[in-house]
């Protein structure tokens, strides 16, 4: 597909009628709305893929990826480009401190999670690792607050992009990225490089053995996990989705919540006037009744 020479940009950016045809093929594909505004940000992301891959023109490229006989590994690329991943650790912090101080004594008590079994917790739309590696500080730190009740859990966490997933898999961060984590977390759950003049870290083996990274895309049929989840992150996800979208998913998440575990969704989202069996148990928190 490469050229051996630069190639010249369509300077007519995408077309309305192949602009319509992208947004109808990423709805169906990833539930994310593309409303026209998005077009301008939709361009630019496709102009970098066009260099890439030495293509000339917008139509070819977007003829290309919609062709599932011939797109293959590039329709995992471009969906890739087209979802936004922003996340920070300890990003609203008040669901960790939710998390530690009401959700998990209340799921020690109620189904004996992280002390009779494992307790199972999911980071759906996981992006490059920030909130899987924030829910295991959090796991590890309660723990330690008690020490005589042998406390475990594992995490699982996905995401639609197999870039982001390798970053996450990865765990290496700059130290701008993990302004965020307090001091002390930092000194325990983080290596600094061997390298001085790299400004890197990563995350302790221990943490990174919690927490298990899969590709999963949310409009697929079913999510084929094999185990009820007791605690689900889905945060600033579903306000991508229009709502028929937003409550077949919440549904399909509820199907994978065991009675009374707890769903935690974005401060920006809520569920209300959603047909969903989950009761609110705090400003974006929900649980499953049981």
């Amino acid at each position: 597909m490469n050229t051996s020479h630069a190639p010249e940009f369509d300077q007519h950016g995408i077309s309305d009628k192949d602009f319509q045809r992208l947004s109808e093929f990423i709805y169906a594909q990833c539930g994310i709305m593309m409303p026209p505004a998005k077009k301008t940000m939709l361009t630019a992301r496709i102009q970098k893929r066009l260099r890439l891959v030495g293509m000339h023109s917008f139509k070819e490229y977007i003829d290309w990826v919609l062709n599932p006989d011939e797109s293959g590994e590039e329709l995992i690329q471009f969906i890739d480009i087209v979802t936004t991943n922003k996340t920070d650790f300890f990003r609203e912090p008040a669901h960790f401190e939710y998390l530690a101080q009401n959700a998990l004594p209340e799921l020690i008590k109620t189904a004996g999670a992280g002390v009779r079994r494992e307790l199972m917790v999911w980071s759906a739309g996981c992006s490059t690792g920030e909130e899987p590696y924030t829910l295991a500080m959090v796991l590890k730190e309660f723990a330690q607050h008690y020490p005589g009740i042998n406390f475990r859990a594992k995490i699982l966490a996905t995401d639609i992009s197999s870039r982001v997933l390798r970053t996450a898999s990865n765990a290496v961060y700059d130290l701008e990225k993990v302004s965020p984590i307090p001091l002390g977390l930092k000194r325990k759950y983080l290596l600094k490089s061997k390298d001085p003049t790299k400004r890197l870290v990563r995350v302790t083996p221990e943490l990174r053995s919690m927490v298990n990274f899969r590709r999963l895309n949310f409009m697929d049929g079913e999510f084929g996990l094999r185990e009820r989840m007791d605690v689900i992150f889905c945060r600033n996800v579903i306000i991508y989705f229009d709502r028929p979208t937003q409550e077949r998913l919440i549904n399909k998440f509820c199907r994978y919540l065991s009675p009374g575990g707890f769903l935690f969704v974005g401060h920006s989202e809520t569920l209300n006037n959603l047909k969903v069996p989950v009761v609110q148990a705090a400003p974006t928190i929900y649980r499953m009744p049981g």
